[in-house]
């Protein structure tokens, strides 16, 4: 017999996620009871799709679990989460009962690709040399900028944090000629030997970084983390990227440095997440200010609806979960 399935997020945020062929092996596998998905949970229609519920797909806007969702859905076995980051939405005392597994992996590799991007041109002074073209209109070959330290070769990378997507970025990174710093608290000396980075603390990465990316997670430990004084470790002309949480970098000094010229910076994440339209971070030319979209946007968004259908397929045939969220590492996540 089938395992029964229902969906729970808001198709809005959600959209393109599943393509047919996805929601076609999901109905395979498992007997579909709704095809719409749950948004509120406490309705009549809900909870009677709850009290039959096996496996429960969620995905961006979900609806809180919590320990009345586990009442409500006593059948409920596995959370196949088609997202990143479960701690928004998921109580740890359904984590603690019910397999859940996060489509974060599948959510890191644009994330890094994104980091990679900006790791390229920000070397290659590519926003200066867009502005002094379009204002002087002219070849740039005899431009001091061309003959200036910009460019690829063996510049120094800093990776803060050995996160899926810090260690994605890494990965990426490989075939480059960069030297590159990791700075992690998780990662031991043979660990960075194995991934060809050298394992420094985070004051001597900022120091040494021509680039330096933040792939940490937004905890209560690591709030403005990179303060004023980290920042001005960066030598002047240094880039810093965060594709991260807005929380863990003190804004207003990252402003300062910002303003000042003394700095460039690829910004893809803030606090808060739409900032005030007097922002200067809006206009300045050494800053390349993104909505939140390094994480998987467009067709990037099948490769978490494929990792999910996957997941549920081991899961209906007994083998393990490849992507299972551990409850012990709740506190760490992002």
């Amino acid at each position: 017999m089938k395992l029964k399935l229902a969906f729970a997020y808001d198709p809005q945020f959600t959209e393109h996620v599943f393509a047919a062929e996805q929601l076609g092996r999901l109905a395979g596998l498992c007997e579909v009871l709704r095809v719409e998905p749950l948004l509120e949970l406490n309705s009549p229609e809900a909870r009677a799709v709850l009290a039959e519920t096996e496996v429960l797909v969620t995905g961006w806007g979900p609806p809180q679990l919590d320990a009345t969702t586990l009442v409500a859905a006593p059948h409920l076995k596995l959370i196949a989460h088609s997202a990143g980051s479960i701690k928004y939405f998921i109580a740890p005392e359904v984590v603690e009962r019910i397999a859940v597994t996060s489509a974060v992996a599948a959510n890191a590799v644009p994330v890094a690709e994104f980091t990679v991007a900006a790791i390229l041109f920000a070397n290659k002074g590519v926003l200066a040399f867009r502005d002094i073209y379009r204002r002087e209109k002219r070849h740039l070959r005899s431009h001091p900028l061309m003959s200036s330290e910009l460019g690829n070769y063996r510049k120094t990378v800093g990776i803060i944090g050995a996160s899926r997507i810090g260690l994605k970025t890494i990965e990426l990174l490989a075939p480059y000629d960069f030297e590159l710093l990791l700075t992690s608290a998780s990662t031991t000396p043979r660990q960075a030997a194995a991934l060809g980075v050298e394992l420094v603390g985070l004051d001597e990465l900022m120091a040494r970084s021509d680039v330096a990316s933040l792939h940490a997670p937004a905890l209560p430990s690591t709030r403005n983390m990179i303060d004023a004084r980290r920042l001005a470790l960066l030598r002047d002309g240094a880039t810093f990227i965060n594709t991260a949480r807005g929380s863990i970098v003190d804004q207003d000094a990252l402003v300062r440095e910002l303003v000042s010229g003394r700095l460039n910076a690829v910004i893809d994440v803030t606090e808060p997440e739409v900032l005030p339209a007097d922002s200067p971070l809006y206009d300045l030319p050494n800053v390349l200010l993104t909505p939140h979209i390094a994480g998987a946007i467009g067709t990037e968004r099948e490769r978490l609806g494929t990792l999910v259908v996957d997941e549920v397929e081991r899961f209906v045939r007994g083998e393990p979960l490849l992507h299972r969220v551990p409850h012990a590492l709740l506190g760490q996540l992002a």
